[in-house]
């Protein structure tokens, strides 16, 4: 950026950084230094813009970039965890902010990162070039990096965050548990209190240094830069190259004129002449590439390592000779590299061969539609977010169950909130959409007041009646795509968990609904890893007394009854004045457990990466019947991919324009190779 002289108060200079990442992402890094003159403007330096230099700019490079990426409401739901009872309780509207700050022998630095909810990062780099006239410690440093993060999300209109940060002393000052002790920073902790003010809502979050690297990295990186202050810096793009230069350089040179690839060599050893264009090296390669080659007659041979002469193919012929041996009358649809080693086997040859093959194989109708299943997840883990308890419940239906029970009952429709794992349930011989609708009504509403979101899977039991319902008292309904129960998760666990405690239960195994009202206390009073509490004790505050406390009178019982009521009345009312701080810090435990298993998930992360107009093939479920039995493919299609939304549900549409109406999840999709 040129150095504008008119500026009197300060001196500011911007870098900006275009990132584009493997999926074709843009991210653009802003690198801003000044220079103050003055002490009333240390809050001088704001969001830079990096193609003029202002004193105050509105509407930054970053909020333009955020334009275009709208916050949606409807967010993806995946609780595919490996432990039975993972919920999903996020931060607040989906923003986290990473700030640091970097001292060292070139200067100082800070970067902030922000990370929308749909996963989109916005860095920013800015370098403290006021430290000649005023005193930068480290705390400093990391109270600029702050003070920045929290500038650039009010900018961009985020009004609920959470924060990390590795400095500990900024986060403990900011939330009152520490006094600002330090002269030189009560001004910055007074200003960043006013920035406070003005969230709606905010989380903070102390980490570790390691795991705090991005916002590390563009901290140094201010750091590091001492820009002139009459120079112009141009946008830096760095890009992702898959295949290294000499592969782009032969593909854009290498001329396509109709003949095969083996004609040089064929004239070589006939004529013994070069290529008219061939240099020294050319010629060179040329006579030792042709070593190993012979000429019979009129037929072009290559010699192979153990002795036996394979006959050069053109492309032509070499297409049909994959057909044949890959898919002819006794071909096995084998694989790409054994594919190429049979041709070599069976006495034919090309360059190339091997390459060919493999994408012979891939673009195979028969290997496509008949391939494995994919059991890689294709996206990382997304969590659902539950703000308080009974805002979020999930509901599903466990049946139908054989043997019935004695008052023939066949299935259990199972509730559970998202926040305290509390499981309600009851047991029906016949279950339709007014029988759920009703046990919404009077297990849910009646009990635990109006929900604000309900989760279910696209069964006709949650239609109808229950549509009717969710309308009447503005509760969101969220739908899980087809065949995908990780969307539900929690519910799905709560299943498997009464199904266990059930079985273990049951004496005639046809007394299983008389059971169920004890299978529910036992899970109820039972420690939940996810939150590290029962649901009892985050429901009502307190503990429930199990019978073998009264037979076998526990402490907790004997106290209980030699203390007056009046003071038990009093340790009551304690408990329940406690609670939300109890509820507070499950919640934070069902954070740190959720990362935990985010990080555990995304180690078997691989992506495919699909887009609008690509074609698409569809699992196909052993739930539909069809004619071929165990000679039926794997997969159905191909299908075009009409629409697809960044939470990963994706609409399809077949060949001849008939399009589905209900979504399909991507994890459950693979791209058609014609």
């Amino acid at each position: 950026m040129a150095f504008d002289e008119s500026i009197s108060e300060y001196l500011s200079l911007d870098c900006t950084l275009g990132v584009f990442d493997g999926f074709g992402c843009t991210h653009t890094i802003t690198v801003h230094a000044s220079r103050l003159l003055s002490v009333e403007s240390l809050r001088g330096f704001t969001i830079g813009n990096p193609l003029e230099c202002e004193k105050s700019i509105r509407g930054s490079i970053v909020a333009d970039h955020l334009a275009s990426l709208p916050v949606s409401d409807a967010r993806a739901i995946d609780d595919d965890f490996p432990d039975e009872d993972v919920a999903a309780v996020t931060s607040l509207s989906g923003w986290r902010m990473y700030f640091d700050g970097a001292a060292n022998h070139s200067g100082y630095g800070i970067g902030v990162l922000l990370i929308s909810p749909h996963g989109d990062h916005i860095p920013r780099s800015v370098r403290l070039a006021f430290s000649n006239q005023h005193l930068a410690t480290n705390n400093i440093v990391e109270y600029e990096a702050c003070i920045l993060g929290l500038e650039t999300a009010l900018e961009l209109g985020i009004r609920q965050m959470e924060v990390f940060g590795d400095s500990n002393l900024v986060l403990r000052q900011i939330q009152g548990e520490w006094k600002t002790r330090d002269v030189k920073l009560r001004p910055y902790h007074a200003y960043l209190e006013l920035l406070v003010a003005r969230f709606e809502d905010m989380r903070y979050t102390h980490l570790p240094r390691a795991q705090n690297q991005f916002a590390d990295a563009l901290a140094t990186l201010a750091s590091m830069i001492d820009i002139p202050a009459d120079a112009t810096v141009r946008p830096l793009l760095i890009e992702s190259r898959s295949a290294p230069a000499y592969c782009c350089l032969i593909d854009d040179v290498e001329p396509n004129d109709g003949l095969p690839w083996y004609h040089d060599i064929y004239h070589f050893l006939r004529l013994g002449v070069y290529p008219e264009v061939a240099t020294a090296k050319d010629k060179r390669a040329l006579r030792q590439l042709a070593a190993r080659f012979v000429i019979c007659g009129e037929t072009l041979y290559r010699r192979s390592a153990d002795g036996m002469l394979l006959l050069c193919l053109d492309r032509a012929s070499a297409d049909r000779v994959m057909r044949e041996v890959h898919a002819g009358v006794c071909g096995p649809h084998m694989g790409g590299h054994m594919l190429a080693r049979k041709i070599m086997r069976t006495g034919y040859f090309w360059l190339t061969m091997e390459t060919d093959c493999c994408q012979f194989v891939q673009r195979c109708p028969e290997c496509q539609i008949h391939g494995d299943l994919i059991h890689v997840p294709p996206s990382e883990l997304h969590a659902l977010t539950s703000p308080w308890l009974f805002s979020v419940w999930g509901i599903d239906i466990i049946g139908k169950i054989s043997p019935k029970s004695s008052s023939g009952h066949e299935f259990i429709l199972v509730a559970i909130d998202y926040f305290t794992k509390w499981v309600e349930a009851a047991s029906y011989a016949r279950l339709t959409s007014s029988g759920v609708a009703s046990f919404i009504r009077s297990h849910i509403i009646c009990r635990y007041g109006v929900p604000h979101e309900l989760i279910s899977d696209r069964g006709v039991h949650f239609r109808a009646e229950v549509d009717t319902l969710v309308q009447r008292y503005s509760i969101r309904h969220h739908r899980s795509s087809a065949y995908r129960p990780q969307t539900n998760g929690a519910v799905e666990a709560a299943n498997k968990n009464i199904k266990r405690i059930l079985r273990k239960m049951v004496e005639t195994s046809r007394d299983w609904s008389e059971k169920l009202p004890f299978a529910l206390w036992a899970y109820r009073t039972s420690f939940r890893t996810s939150t590290g509490a029962t649901p009892y004790s985050l429901v009502y505050g307190m503990e429930a007394v199990l019978p073998v406390e009264i037979e076998m009178g526990s402490l907790r019982v004997a106290l209980e009854q030699q203390i007056p009521e009046t003071d038990w009345a009093q340790a009551r009312f304690d408990q329940l004045n406690l609670l939300d701080e109890r509820r507070l810090r499950a919640a934070d435990h069902v954070r740190a457990y959720q990362r935990k298993m985010a990080r555990a998930f995304k180690k078997r992360v691989k992506p495919r990466p699909l887009h609008v107009g690509d074609l698409v093939l569809r699992v196909i479920r052993g739930l539909i019947r069809d004619p071929r039995g165990k000679f039926r493919p794997s997969w159905s299609g191909p299908y075009f991919i009409r629409e697809l939304s960044p939470e990963g549900a994706a609409w399809l549409m077949d060949l001849d324009g008939n399009q589905f109406s209900e979504p399909t999840n991507v994890d459950q999709l693979k791209r058609y190779y014609v």
